[in-house]
């Protein structure tokens, strides 16, 4: 999994995770969940993988304070709605728009927009109706403060999608809010994680002319000891 995810895109790679521990489900299954849904499972996994605590390093942005903490993976979760695709409708000033919640397959279409029009490109694709006075209309014919409102509905509805954590300096108690991507998170320590893995391979194999296949089922306590014997 590791491997295949080296050069993909932050979506792909958390469909990759969430699909090496759930080989049952089709991807496309996977990829049809909103991402709230699609979190949730990676911080389960994260969990599991790692442990209970995130190891986390921010900057004050007042005093350039450099801040470490843990912070437990349970205080990051939100109540995940049982549906694959929550939909939601917003009705105002005539205008009537149905609409589901993003995936990542939408987050994919939106890498290929500009900055500027993700909002509408994100409508474009979760919009499951949108009328005026009863007539059928385009997205694009929306008003915008109907479109930013849903845009905003769409966090409400799925939450476990955008977590910010609330920090504070306690050089400068300067307080500040600091979103949290879990796939970029997850994705950095399986790659720490690999990759220090093979060093072992690579030293354990020079020392003893062992294989790869030989080295893997080995646990991780009998390995650290024979790398610690190969160090001595």
């Amino acid at each position: 999994m590791w491997e295949r995810g080296l050069a993909a895109p932050t979506y792909l790679q958390a469909l990759a995770i969430v699909s090496a521990a759930s080989p049952e489900i089709p991807l496309e299954s996977l990829a049809s969940w909103c991402i709230g849904r699609r979190d949730a499972a990676l911080l389960r996994l994260r969990e599991w993988a790692f442990g209970p605590d995130l190891a986390m390093v921010a900057r004050c942005p007042h005093c350039e304070l450099r801040l470490e903490m843990a912070v437990p993976v349970a205080s990051l979760r939100v109540p995940v709605s049982a549906s694959e695709n929550p939909e939601f409708t917003l009705a105002r000033n005539g205008y009537v728009l149905r609409c589901r919640t993003p995936n990542s397959e939408d987050l994919a279409a939106c890498r290929e927009t500009g900055s500027g029009q993700w909002q509408q490109t994100i409508l474009g694709r979760c919009a499951l109706e949108a009328r005026c006075e009863s007539d059928p209309i385009a997205v694009e014919q929306l008003p915008g403060p109907l479109i930013e409102a849903a845009i905003a509905r769409m966090a409400e509805v799925d939450p476990q999608a955008q977590t910010t954590l609330a920090l504070s300096c306690p050089e400068c108690a300067h307080r500040w809010d600091e979103e949290f991507d879990i796939t970029s998170f997850f994705w950095a320590e399986i790659d720490a994680w690999a990759r220090r893995l093979l060093r072992e391979i690579h030293v354990l194999a020079t020392a003893y002319g062992w294989r790869e296949s030989d080295i893997l089922p080995l646990s991780p306590t009998r390995r650290q000891i024979y790398l610690a014997m190969v160090q001595a």
